[in-house]
């Protein structure tokens, strides 16, 4: 099972789910769906994930939604690179469930509180 597919089945039932095969298929996605919370991969295939979140922070509707990085990319220029890129949140591989389901309730919540 692949991570994307995992962290989905966490999600799905909690909240809605859209997914994108690539960077630049999510960034289009983002866009239309408008998310609350976008979740990216560093590591993925047409637009890696850090060319896309800086898409993401170039357009008016995302440039303030929360965007987590979730990577096997762990060393300390991978972070430094992510939150450069406009990452709101940083998690890495493999991740724990219970602190995966907490930054993204949290971040949702606070996306929330500011009327995302």
């Amino acid at each position: 099972m692949t991570y994307r597919l995992w962290l989905e089945m966490m999600l799905q039932g909690r909240y809605e789910v859209h997914t994108a095969d690539d960077g630049k298929a999510g960034v289009q996605a983002a866009l239309s769906v408008r998310p609350h919370l976008i979740l990216l991969d560093v590591v993925m295939p047409e637009t890696d994930g850090l060319a896309a979140c800086r898409a993401l922070r170039w357009h008016d509707e995302t440039r303030s939604t929360p965007i987590i990085l979730v990577t096997t990319k762990n060393e300390e220029w991978d972070l430094e690179a992510g939150y450069a890129a406009g990452c709101t949140d940083y998690i890495t591989k493999p991740v724990d469930q219970l602190e995966f389901l907490a930054k993204v309730e949290s971040w949702l919540e606070a996306a929330e509180e500011v009327g995302a």
